[in-house]
């Protein structure tokens, strides 16, 4: 089995509504009769509006979703890719390994229902002056404990690209998922596994943005809130 992630870009104009309801609604049990299972829809909607300030844009048009799937032959993803390809202004798809450190066993819904809280993706890239091997020693292992000591998740997903499946696409090593309490979107103190006061709060950040700095390149990333429906 090999698991594929797409991202969909899209303008502004679409709403994130829409946007969801066509990809979950529609797009969703195509995706299944052209082989892909375990679907995953994650959506900039309006539940995670609030969350607009902490946003990273960098590639316009900006993301707007990213659907995951498995398949068991990523070479027969040509369906799943024009269903993708119709809600897409660009589509970016690469086949990823998946590394679960926080399975989320708190905040279950059935298949289908949204998942409590904000789940925000970030498009990561490796440093140029750290080494592959570098990087995968700091984010699996230091920047593990870290990020599970600091902040207030309850899911984290790591995706290491293995390569494009999409011509053109950025330059990113790795998408990340990250399931927080809603608060999280406008209180870093939340964020930050509910910090008791402004110190702890500069001291976990501080802790964060350090070990991040190791092995990231902090000038070519992106960080999207969404909303995240587990299918199945």
């Amino acid at each position: 089995m090999e698991k594929l992630a797409y991202v969909i870009r899209q303008s502004d104009g679409v709403s994130g509504a829409s946007l969801r309801d066509a990809l979950i609604e529609k797009s969703a049990p195509r995706l299944r009769d052209a082989g892909a299972i375990h679907v995953q829809v994650n959506v900039n909607d309006e539940d995670v509006a609030q969350g607009e300030a902490i946003r990273i844009r960098m590639i316009e048009p900006p993301m707007r979703a990213m659907v995951t799937f498995w398949m068991e032959d990523a070479d027969e993803r040509e369906g799943c890719e024009a269903v993708l390809g119709e809600h897409a202004l660009e589509l970016h798809g690469w086949l990823v390994v998946e590394s679960v450190p926080i399975l989320n066993r708190t905040q279950l819904v059935p298949h289908g229902e949204r998942t409590p809280g904000v789940s925000t993706i970030g498009l990561v890239t490796r440093r140029a002056d750290v080494s592959y091997e570098k990087f995968i020693e700091t984010w699996h292992g230091l920047h593990r404990r870290v990020a599970i000591e600091t902040q207030s998740t309850f899911g984290y997903v790591r995706n290491e690209i293995v390569r494009s499946l999409t011509p053109g696409n950025p330059r990113f090593t790795a998408l990340v998922e990250e399931n927080f309490p809603i608060e999280a979107l406008t209180d870093p103190w939340v964020f930050y596994d509910y910090a008791r006061n402004d110190q702890e709060y500069q001291e976990r950040l501080a802790r964060m943005m350090d070990s991040c700095q190791r092995f990231l390149d902090l000038e070519y990333m992106e960080s999207h809130p969404t909303s995240e429906y587990v299918l199945g």
